[in-house]
């Protein structure tokens, strides 16, 4: 059932459905038994952003280093409103990972130009995430009306599939994607991904994903291990979160961040590397885990993609490449993906 957040100076503009409570933590503890039971080790990016590593992430994205976040803001602040009207209107937009919602706001605009009002579908996993978005996104834009999703990515699309199977619609949706989450997804993830997608669109409607390029390890490494250590810091908060969170005994200072570019799989890779050999009880999942010096778990994989994957991308998930945009140096791109 959804939790109707309407106010009376905001009447029916706000409703938020929570399709995530109950099952995170035991998602997290069943995966960091899987991840460190596996060999070799592994864990999902997904947990990096609980409420001390999205803060991280956040000051990730103002680094020197890390050229995604200015490479975004360079082509949306150029070409926003040309992917707005890249699609005839009226339109819906459905946001997968909309987190602050910051980058949002060029296409919101862009598009609110173009039409009387917009209706804003936004799917987070985190409640506080889309609260906060939500209030000041409608504080700023008088003519928009929210409806938010808290619940991972499948789960909301099967929940936006089931609602509207059959019924009718007078706008076209536009599901964005932006950063480049798609990275975090193996090949074939992406494909199962997208087709799950392109499930609850109809023909006509479209994809705007962003997808980082592929580029000289000189700049794609230090973008993920950067001089300040706040990457590092980042990613060794998730042996911290399963301290805090599952009774874990990692000494953290016992790992080491590393990220390589991984050119034959076309991905960056960041991983955990013990400095020691070592045994780590979790005692909340009842697991020692067991490490040799110099062994990693793997936390993340950042594909990175050139025009011919993305083509194929599209053609394999249901859809068609109508049109990239890039940012001035050609590092990072938005597709539009059209449903067929």
């Amino acid at each position: 059932m959804p939790s109707d957040l309407r106010s009376a100076q905001q009447p029916q503009r706000l409703i938020m459905y929570r399709l995530a409570h109950g099952g995170d933590s035991n998602a997290f503890a069943s995966d960091v038994h899987s991840g460190l039971s596996s060999k070799p080790k592994v864990l999902p990016p997904k947990y990096f952003y609980d409420e001390l590593g999205s803060a991280l992430f956040e000051a990730i994205c103002r680094l020197p280093e890390y050229y995604l976040t200015r490479a975004e803001s360079d082509l949306l602040g150029s070409y926003s409103k040309e992917i707005a009207g890249a699609i005839e209107g009226p339109v819906r937009l459905i946001e997968l990972g909309s987190g602050s919602a910051e980058k949002t706001r060029y296409l919101i605009e862009a598009w609110l130009e173009r039409q009387t009002e917009l209706h804003y579908l936004p799917i987070d996993i985190s409640d506080v995430s889309l609260e906060r978005s939500s209030a000041e996104l409608l504080h700023s834009y008088p003519r928009l009306r929210i409806t938010a999703y808290s619940a991972d990515y499948f789960t909301a699309l099967a929940a936006l599939a089931g609602k509207e199977e059959g019924a009718p619609r007078r706008e076209r949706s536009v599901v964005l994607f932006l950063g480049s989450n798609i990275g975090n997804f193996n090949p074939e993830e992406s494909r199962v991904f997208l087709r799950e997608v392109r499930g609850m669109l109809r023909p006509g409607d479209a994809l705007l994903m962003g997808a980082d390029l592929k580029k000289s390890r000189d700049i794609l490494e230090p973008a993920y291990d950067d001089a300040l250590g706040v990457t590092a810091a980042f990613n060794l908060n998730l042996l911290a979160r399963i301290n805090r969170e599952l009774g874990g005994e990692f000494d953290i200072k016992s790992f080491q961040h590393r990220a390589i570019y991984n050119e034959p799989l076309g991905r960056v890779e960041m991983h955990l590397v013990s400095r020691a050999a070592q045994s780590v009880h979790v005692r909340g999942i009842n697991l020692e885990a067991k490490f040799d010096a110099g062994e990693s778990i793997q936390t993340e994989s950042s594909y990175k993609f050139d025009t011919g994957q993305l083509d194929a991308l599209a053609r394999e998930t249901g859809f068609s490449l109508g049109k990239s945009w890039f940012d001035r140096a050609q590092s990072f791109s938005f597709n539009l993906f059209a449903a067929v």
